[in-house]
């Protein structure tokens, strides 16, 4: 009978090849919906299609190429993207909560496998290493905030690359002990080739690097040469008895001056690395994984329990401790915790390490338990710190307002209109001309994207001729109008690549007329775009002239005035009241509507406002008796994940679909922290998709309560 088992696990390199690239492919997808982080993801998918899962594939040689590049990869990552100026400035308590955070989760966890967990020394001391260290997992919530220059984040920044260079350094050092010796004149042999081996680096790396980097700069020449100096780190660091990832980490820190963040070689060093060599090496990693371990009893469990308590205890002491050295605030210590408690790159790369090292003939010093329980450590982890650090942020950010000079909202102002029916451009043509300020005499762009298909050349035209007929009708009122017609194989990063190009600071754009409610509904790509960039986007449906609107209705959600584009938003809307010469009435709760109403006082007198008092976002509904056919109704929403996000947000599609049918309606995305125009990363950033899997699933739940 023909049975498909006997075409696994494949053997065959092509396949194995394809497979590999399909996991890292959809691996991302399904974790970003069941908002797991990445690195666990591409773990547990090498867990499903190893030996020890569903035995699809075999471990052959390219995982212990790729997992070896992998491996260097991650640790070069860790040390390009530390903050080194960050730490100069700060290195008195830096290095002081860098010592403490080190030496703490380490002596706990050292104590923890002698005692609870019955581990020989070694074991103990290597387990010490990989729990003293960190990951900064959690640090794009911290840009998401905009406390990247907080004095939480550059602690903890600076106390990541001392804990993660002394736990490597303990960890060659335990290595070097199993290969040479521990003889006196051993260590005094090995102290003298570390530090000729150190000083070589030190000097020799940024001379060759400023040489080198001067004289070529062709893109392809510089990554080689990168990865040449990652790759002759690693191997010295061999030669002389540490481990390959010490010299892969200290090369990227003697390259971070040379190898600014956001620059092409970064951009290609990280590419190569995230696309294939990380998650290769992440996929190996967790098909050594054996998953019957988890039911073999309850032994398992309590070493995840040992490894999670006793890694985050030791991280909380340490951060609490130099709460009360500093005299920090407890929202600041829970910050430094929320910070500094993931274990991530560095504990797998370490693991695998104490895997490979053999203490007796078929013995190595970490066996798959150890293995099996750092994984779930790093699962737990990752999580608690994620939320230890949102929670942390949002309380930091709103023990302030905005700072003064955000009030300033028209210095940078450049307003970018996609356009692309006809039926839409005047109208979005007209709201940006409300929108602007004539006293700065700046310009408008009119953008139109099309796909790089058959098509390209015809749509290219009828966009040409779209424009040229906004070009007219801007040059009628003598506002000055920019216009591109641009190629793209995707719509939203064609609209984000130009509104880098032409500096832009917010986009106005169209809503579709769509009547039923869809995953898709705010268009094809909107969502991406929202999601994609941090600046202002507003998204209109102008279903009438908007000189014959007779009333603005704006609906602000609470804490609004903490997010940085408050102002901005706000100016916008006061000049197409002053424009339209109609009224303009605010709902919200009263703090916020004091702001408000200052504002418009003061910057804006001749707008006629009115206040009225909305105390729950989920009042919305009850707004629609409000809104008449000659109304423009103003929605203020927020991004998920921002200080001014609701849960209630989410209903916003269906909202507009039955109470606002038919109605002139406006949707803003204020201004957020960060820059959201970064691809995510393996090394560090944790991606979720806008609707998890538990949101689909909660809805499935409720709709089919309802037809009972």
């Amino acid at each position: 009978m023909f049975s498909i088992a006997q075409y696994f696990p494949i053997t065959d390199p092509t396949l194995i090849f394809f497979v590999v690239l399909l996991v890292i492919l959809l691996s991302p997808i399904i974790m970003g919906r069941l908002r797991i982080p990445h690195i666990i993801g591409m773990v547990l998918a090498g867990v499903l299609v190893g030996e020890y899962g569903l035995d699809i594939l075999k471990r052959d040689a390219s995982f212990e190429l790729f997992g070896s590049v992998g491996l260097y990869y991650i640790m070069f990552l860790a040390g390009l993207e530390m903050d080194m100026e960050g730490l100069k400035k700060n290195k008195g308590r830096v290095s002081i909560f860098g010592l403490l955070t080190f030496i703490i989760p380490f002596f706990l966890t050292y104590l923890m496998g002698i005692c609870l967990l019955g581990y020989s020394e070694m074991s103990s001391l290597l387990l010490g290493c990989i729990m003293s260290s960190n990951t900064l997992v959690a640090y794009p919530i911290v840009g998401r905030y905009g406390l990247t220059q907080h004095q939480s984040s550059t602690l903890s920044v600076g106390a990541t690359m001392i804990s993660l260079l002394l736990a490597l350094i303990g960890m060659a050092t335990i290595v070097n002990s199993y290969n040479g010796g521990s003889g006196g004149a051993f260590w005094i042999w090995f102290v003298l080739k570390f530090a000729l081996y150190i000083s070589g680096l030190i000097w020799g790396i940024p001379r060759m690097a400023r040489w080198f980097l001067r004289r070529y700069s062709d893109n392809v020449m510089q990554f080689i040469f990168v990865l040449a100096v990652m790759f002759l780190s690693a191997a010295l660091s061999n030669a002389i008895g540490l481990e390959g990832i010490f010299g892969a980490f200290f090369s990227g820190l003697i390259l971070n001056r040379f190898i600014p963040r956001f620059s092409p070689l970064m951009n290609h060093i990280e590419f190569t690395g995230n696309a294939l060599f990380v998650p290769y090496f992440l996929i190996g990693v967790g098909m050594l994984i054996n998953v019957r371990l988890l039911f073999t009893g309850p032994h398992i469990i309590w070493v995840v329990l040992c490894f999670v308590v006793f890694g985050t205890v030791g991280k909380g002491l340490a951060a609490y401790l130099s709460g009360l050295l500093f005299r920090l605030p407890k929202v600041v210590c829970n910050m430094l915790l929320g910070l500094t408690s993931a274990h991530a790159a560095g504990a797998i790369a370490m693991v695998m390490v104490g895997r490979k090292l053999e203490i007796a003939p078929g013995q190595f010093l970490f066996n798959d338990e150890v293995l099996n329980g750092i994984v779930m450590m790093i699962l737990f982890t990752c999580v608690f710190s994620t939320m230890m650090t949102e929670k942390a942020a949002q309380r930091i950010r709103l023990m302030k307002k905005e700072e003064p000079e955000m009030v300033r909202t028209d210095n940078d102002e450049r307003i970018l209109i996609p356009v692309k029916y006809p039926d839409y451009a005047d109208n979005l043509l007209s709201l940006a001309m409300m929108m602007r300020n004539p006293k700065h005499r700046r310009g408008l762009v009119a953008l139109n994207v099309v796909y790089d298909d058959v098509n390209a050349a015809k749509n290219q035209e009828e966009g040409r001729q779209l424009l040229d007929h906004l070009r007219r009708e801007a040059s009628a009122v003598n506002v000055p109008l920019e216009t591109q017609v641009r190629i793209a194989a995707n719509i939203a990063n064609g609209i984000k690549h130009a509104f880098k190009e032409f500096q832009a600071s917010e986009i106005v754009m169209g809503l579709h007329a769509r009547q039923e409610i869809t995953k898709g509904f705010w268009g094809q790509f909107t969502q991406s775009l929202y999601n994609g960039l941090s600046r202002q986007i507003v998204i209109s449906r102008i279903m009438q002239p908007l000189n014959t609107i007779r009333r603005i209705q704006v609906a602000v959600p609470s804490r609004a005035e903490f997010e940085p584009g408050f102002y901005r938003w706000l100016e916008r809307l006061s000049r197409i009241a002053a424009n339209t010469e109609c009224r303009i009435v605010f709902h919200g709760r009263q703090d916020t509507l004091q702001l408000i109403s200052g504002y418009v006082r003061n910057r804006h007198p001749s707008v006629r406002g009115e206040y009225v008092q909305m105390e729950h976002w989920k009042e919305l509904p009850r707004l629609a008796a409000e809104v008449k056919e000659d109304h423009l109704f103003v929605i203020v929403t927020a991004r998920k994940g921002t200080i001014s996000y609701k849960t209630a947000m989410e209903r916003l599609p269906e909202e507009i679909n039955r109470f606002f049918k038919g109605k002139t309606i406006m949707i803003i995305f204020p201004d957020q922290y960060g820059d959201r125009m970064d691809g995510m990363t393996f090394a560090q950033s944790q991606h979720t998709e806008e609707r998890s899997a538990y949101d689909v699933f909660r809805e499935w739940i409720i709709s089919k309560i309802r037809k009972i």
